[in-house]
């Protein structure tokens, strides 16, 4: 499989889902990860030729970045504490349209603006499509953690029967920090037959900021097949 054809796919599913979804003065939630890129540019040439009036607010410093060099208009959730539409993408994507998000890390914020929008809408490509969570996607579950209970967290990660890893900085000694100056935990549950539930044990351990479950959340995803067609789910 090319990687010509995957990225096609994806863009294909990011300008449909512009197109079926952006209406004149939206406050838009724009998320995170490669698919997002040819959305927000997308939306950019739609604002342009339609003078659409649309607010962005960024999930992410790669979105923040993203909205001010394709000339779109960058407002704060303290603005507009209600999104009309958010546009993310997903690490996986389960049949009941369940995510596992985190991948680049910025899971919380991407929560906070998708539970904020009154539609979330989801982009990506085939190889991110599941029966259940946990088929696809290898690397785990990401967890933000507040960092003086990482240690204790994991131990409680295994007895939930997680494989909990740090997630280590690329460019750096020691740990990723994120945006909100937390750590991630990767955690492996192999397949997860009940998300749901896993998702309520380990919101309840204390020192967890978030999971990367997001649950019950979707609306429409759009996924971008091997052959350039889109298959919408909703």
């Amino acid at each position: 499989m090319s990687e010509n054809l995957i990225e096609q796919g994806k863009k294909n599913a990011a300008i449909k889902a512009v197109e079926e979804n952006i209406k004149e003065n939206m406050i838009l939630g724009i998320g995170s990860g490669s698919t997002v890129v040819y959305a927000v540019e997308r939306i950019a040439e739609l604002n342009k030729e339609k003078d659409l009036n649309l607010k962005c607010i960024p999930t992410s410093f790669q979105s923040y970045q993203l909205i001010v060099e394709n000339g779109l208009t960058l407002v704060s959730l303290d603005q507009y504490p209600e999104i009309d539409l958010d546009i993310d993408g997903a690490d996986e994507i389960d049949k009941n349209l369940n995510l596992i998000k985190g991948g680049g890390g910025c899971l919380v914020q991407e929560k906070i603006i998708a539970s904020n929008s009154k539609i979330l809408v989801v982009i990506a490509d085939f190889r991110k499509n599941s029966e259940k969570l946990g088929e696809k996607w290898k690397k785990g579950v990401p967890i933000e953690v507040i960092p003086i209970a990482y240690v204790p967290i994991m131990k409680k990660l295994e007895k939930l029967g997680g494989k909990p890893v740090l997630r280590m900085a690329q460019a750096k000694a020691g740990p990723l920090v994120t945006d909100n100056g937390n750590f991630i935990i990767d955690v492996d549950f192999g397949i997860m037959e009940d998300p749901s539930e896993l998702n309520e044990k380990i919101i309840r351990i204390s020192g967890v900021v978030d999971t990367g479950f997001f649950i019950g959340m979707v609306a429409k995803a759009y996924i971008g097949q091997e052959d350039g067609n889109v298959l919408v789910l909703k």
